[in-house]
């Protein structure tokens, strides 16, 4: 005899249909009847893949089962031996699972019917009934049991998913919006309070470019309220935005917001038929603020001396070469005065480098208030400075200028609470008669200057091709240039980078110095332009790398192998289609791994060739070899170059590090640096590190590697070797 409380479960197919149950979900029936040949036979008729049916025979076991299990569909009998089916449905409607009900009886009774309506049965079969009659109505049942179900979780799902969007909009860093066809605002998410103090209500409504800055209304007119899709729509616009405060709106020269702007115009109707309408656009707003000072900050000191906020060397070399072109339209005389202060390394060595800036500064301002309007002034490096007088109409008229800045500097300036009177050397050559090239021009009016100095000083003087014999000791040193190589008068000298965190020698810089046989030990400055010129360098560079890895050669092997190498090639080099088979054939040649070596380059080389030195630069970091950027922020820092330079490392200039006490503005830019270097992913080092308190700083800063006199000057192997003691390079 058959149980009257079993299950029978039917194997899955391979359904498709998304309302059917799936391999994860089953249909459950339970046929509740007192006759068990009708269940018997209920449940083969209704046996299908992916149904799971029981059966039982009262209405107690009925309710036991549905009080332990979901059930989707009951097939339930009026007359049970112990409780009614109208009393098994009023108990299953106060259940929080509701199971459909369909009521199969021979109870012909029109109450009966009624009562089970009431009690929202799906369904009334009368016994007996034709077999499809009864799968029709459970196939109907179970279907809109899953059309209801599928609804239900469509709608949770949205629901989920909508305040998942919200809140992903409401926590965005960015301003996002929505605007209507006519480009007032229909949404805006909540970043709008905090970055411009605007309440998102209050702007809903308002046209868009009531955040637009005066000067950005017609550039962005177009973007904001973007109307085309896809590529053609607006992408990283730069567009400036503004805030606003209890008394209105912030100045221009102020504090405002510059944002790069993304949108696309929004279109609703069939995209096929190309009947679309136009209904707004959807845009996202990015705070770039912090990131344009950092760049603007980095572009300013790339063109303008640290100290003084003069023109630097090249941008007063752009200059004179638009004022040459300018002369040579106009038939006029172009004067280049190149001036010194005198005495200035007496301040230095008496009261310091702090007293010494604020002379330099003060002789800067000074010196300015002399001049037109259309001179320019610049600083060289040093106490050295150079002007620009366009527009002469006698070549007297240069001399005349100088006078007036030397009888300016008559007046004493105060340093360290002292009077010190300061007087300056001038030397001027003048285009055409005195050369017709920025370059010719300077040499010449530094050749005039060092010709006052040699003379008495505080005076001035104009070039004379008297003054170019000099140029004759420049020849016999190009000759004794040419042999120093057969001499082996060439000498490497090393300094550490120091990772003061980890108090580890994590690399070597080697340093070029010249042994000659008259003039003693020349660092790379007496020489270097000069072998650069004379087609030398090439050569020096072959010894230098070789030298270099050779040394790190012998560190790697008695166990400082966590030593890298830096060695400092000539933009000169970059030129050369080989410069990449010459730098892996050094390393090869001592056996060592790729990465052991850093090739320096500097700022300069980025504004030549550009996609030749690119793609050599992205060669040699094919190979492993390590690129560092040498005296960064000094010249061309752009964050394009950076960018699409693949370099490992920057390293920041001593100039920065030299003043990092007196200007506090130069924390503000190694700061920016160090912002740059991680957001770029390379390794910083600063250069030219003397003091305790240098150190300390930079730390402060989140600089850790450092190079300088504090921990030791450029110093042959052998001394080097010792501080290897104290600062091991284990590799890691």
């Amino acid at each position: 005899m058959t149980n009257p409380t079993q299950s029978l479960v039917f194997p899955l197919g391979n359904w498709r249909d998304p309302a059917r149950p799936t391999e994860l979900t089953r249909d459950s029936i339970l046929v509740v009847d007192d006759e068990p040949r009708l269940r018997e036979s209920t449940v083969l008729l209704l046996a299908h893949e992916g149904r799971e049916i029981t059966q039982c025979g009262t209405g107690t076991e009925a309710l036991a089962l549905i009080e332990q299990r979901d059930v989707d569909l009951i097939l339930l009998d009026l007359n049970l031996p112990d409780i009614s089916g109208i009393e098994v449905m009023a108990h299953l409607r106060r259940l929080p699972s509701k199971a459909t009900v369909i009521v199969i009886s021979a109870d012909r009774q029109i109450d009966s019917a009624i009562q089970s309506l009431r009690n929202g049965v799906y369904e009334f079969l009368r016994k007996p009934f034709k077999p499809e009659q009864l799968e029709r109505v459970v196939e109907n049942a179970l279907h809109e049991r899953r059309l209801v179900h599928s609804h239900t979780l469509m709608s949770a799902r949205l629901e989920q998913s909508e305040h998942l969007h919200r809140f992903l909009v409401d926590q965005s860093p960015d301003i996002i919006y929505t605007l209507d066809e006519q480009g007032c605002f229909l949404f805006i998410s909540g970043r709008v309070e905090s970055l411009l103090g605007f309440d998102r209500k209050e702007l809903i409504g308002k046209h868009f470019s009531s955040l637009l800055h005066d000067e950005d209304r017609e550039v962005a007119a177009f973007a904001f309220a973007e109307r085309r899709t896809g590529d053609r729509s607006s992408n990283n616009i730069e567009v400036r935005l503004r805030r606003k405060e209890n008394n209105g709106y912030l100045h221009f020269d102020s504090r405002l917001i510059v944002t790069i702007l993304s949108a696309t115009g929004l279109y609703e109707g069939p995209q096929n038929r190309g009947e679309q309408r136009f209904v707004g656009t959807y845009g996202v707003a990015r705070d770039i603020t912090e990131r344009k000072r950092a760049e603007e900050l980095v572009s300013f000191h790339a063109y303008h001396d640290q100290l003084t906020g003069l023109p630097n060397r090249t941008l007063f070399r752009d200059r004179l070469t638009v004022a040459l072109r300018q002369s040579k339209r106009r038939e006029n005389v172009v004067a280049i005065v190149f001036l010194d202060l005198d005495r200035f390394k007496l301040v230095n060595d008496t009261y310091g480098h702090a007293e010494g800036d604020r002379l330099l500064k003060s002789f800067a301002e000074r010196l300015s208030a002399q001049l037109r309007a259309g001179d320019t002034l610049a600083r060289q490096g040093g106490d050295e400075f150079t002007i620009i007088l366009p527009d002469l109409v006698r070549i007297d008229d240069a001399a005349t200028i100088g006078e007036k800045i030397v009888e300016a500097m008559r007046a004493p300036f105060i340093v360290a609470e002292q009077e010190f009177v300061a007087t300056v050397s001038m030397g001027i050559s003048v285009f055409p008669k005195d050369g017709d090239s920025p370059e010719a021009l300077i040499r010449n009016a530094d050749l005039a200057m060092y010709h006052i100095k040699k003379s008495g000083k505080n005076s001035l003087a104009f070039f004379t091709e008297e003054m170019s014999q000099g140029q004759w000791d420049r020849i016999a040193l190009e000759n004794d240039l040419r042999r120093a190589h057969e001499r082996g008068e060439f000498e490497l000298a090393y300094q550490p980078q120091i990772s003061v965190a980890r108090t580890r020698m994590i690399g070597m810089e080697a340093l070029l110095r010249w042994r000659h046989p008259k003039l003693g030990l020349l660092d790379p400055s007496h020489f270097l332009a000069l072998a650069e010129e004379a087609g030398f360098i090439n050569a020096i560079s072959d010894w230098v790398l070789n030298e270099a890895c050779r040394q790190l050669a012998v560190w790697h092997a008695i166990g400082h192998r966590g030593l890298r190498m830096s060695v400092n090639l000539s933009p000169r080099e970059f030129e050369r289609d080989d410069i990449v088979e010459r730098v892996t054939s050094a390393i090869g040649r001592h056996q060592l791994a790729p990465g052991a070596l850093e090739v320096e380059i500097t700022e300069n080389l980025l504004l030549q060739d550009a996609d030749r030195v690119i793609d050599k630069v992205r060669t040699l970091r094919r190979c492993g070899v390590h690129v560092a950027i040498d005296d960064f922020g000094t010249r061309y820092s752009s964050l394009n170059y950076l960018r699409r330079f693949p370099v490992s490392s920057i390293k920041i200039d001593q100039s920065f590090i030299h003043t990092l006490a007196a200007d506090a503005g130069v924390a503000s830019i190694i700061r920016a640096f160090v912002g740059i270097a991680d957001g770029f992913s390379l390794h910083l080092v600063a250069e030219g590190v003397e003091t305790s308190a240098q150190v300390a700083a930079l730390q402060d800063l989140g600089c850790d590697i450092m190079q300088g006199y504090h921990f030791l000057q450029p110093s042959k192997a052998q001394i080097v070797e010792d501080l290897l003691l104290t600062y091991p390079a284990v590799a890691e």
